[in-house]
């Protein structure tokens, strides 16, 4: 993938040791591991074709009224969850670096790059135990210098009770204006989405090592591949598509919608009472 469109986690600290269990192995030259967040691309040559999240479909407005754009020089390169009228939880590896006097939000639009509410960023925290070799611990929260109050087309998501973990087979939902594929070079201009089945962590483990899917992330996707987040989507929501909880946000995963690859995401149920505690008020 061209490094326009995603910072390349590092392989080594990802790949299963060469004399590992036959189920932790990866295939033969496997393609790298992608944090999905693209480096931000000038707003005049990012909007692309009609499709983002791979194999999802066209959001309606107030569908989705909690996702918000992140976003540096005019440009989108990463989402966010709004959580409260001053708090956006993401991904940490959409954090680090960055400064909050750079960055701002963009919330209630389908369109990332005009429409709803641009606001500025008071501080950004990352989790302390957040890894940039291993993304575990992929968790940050964003304090907003102006509330975003509710209305039509924003609300805030609901967090999951401490503790809680996605059981396989629970039918989720995710969106964001990440690109249509790994190999695409365009941000589209409308927020998508799609729904993927949570598959067990062993079975993930399986595609990935036991050592990379940690009891902090979980693994949505199909097993023949074809939908799936990809880069550009990265902090932005998966949520329980029966009672609209906020379960996680989107971290990382080999490439995009391939089979026998799913996306991995941040369970959020391990960091209630960190973001609680860290919450803008």
């Amino acid at each position: 993938m061209a490094p326009t469109l995603a910072f390349l986690a590092t392989m080594l600290a990802m790949l299963p040791a060469l004399n590992a269990a036959p189920t932790e192995v990866f295939s033969p030259n496997p393609k790298p591991i992608f944090e999905r967040d693209p480096v931000p691309i000038p707003p005049s040559t990012s909007v692309g074709g009609a499709s983002q999240i791979v194999g999802g479909s066209a959001a309606s407005s107030g569908q989705f009224p909690y996702i918000v754009s992140l976003q540096k020089s005019g440009s989108h390169f990463c989402g966010g969850v709004l959580i409260n009228s001053k708090t956006v939880v993401t991904a940490a590896h959409c954090s680090v670096g960055q400064s909050a006097s750079s960055v701002k939000v963009r919330a209630g639009t389908l369109t990332w790059a005009s429409g709803g509410t641009l606001v500025s960023v008071s501080s950004i925290v990352v989790n302390p135990s957040y890894s940039s070799s291993t993304i575990n611990n992929d968790v940050a929260v964003w304090k907003l210098a102006t509330a975003l109050p509710t209305s039509s087309t924003i609300k805030y998501a609901t967090l999951p009770a401490q503790g809680s973990d996605p059981a396989a087979g629970t039918s989720t939902t995710t969106a964001g204006w990440g690109t249509t594929s790994e190999n695409s070079n365009s941000l589209p201009a409308s927020l998508r989405y799609v729904s993927v089945p949570v598959i067990s962590r062993s079975s993930c483990q399986a595609s990935y090592g036991t050592s990379s899917v940690t009891t902090n992330m979980f693994c949505a996707g199909l097993a023949a591949g074809g939908k799936d987040s990809c880069s550009g989507d990265s902090g932005g929501p998966i949520i329980n598509t029966s009672t609209g909880v906020l379960i996680g946000v989107v971290s990382w995963g080999q490439g995009c919608a391939e089979a026998g690859f799913p996306g991995v995401y941040t369970r959020l149920g391990n960091y209630v009472t960190w973001i609680n505690a860290n919450l803008a008020t």
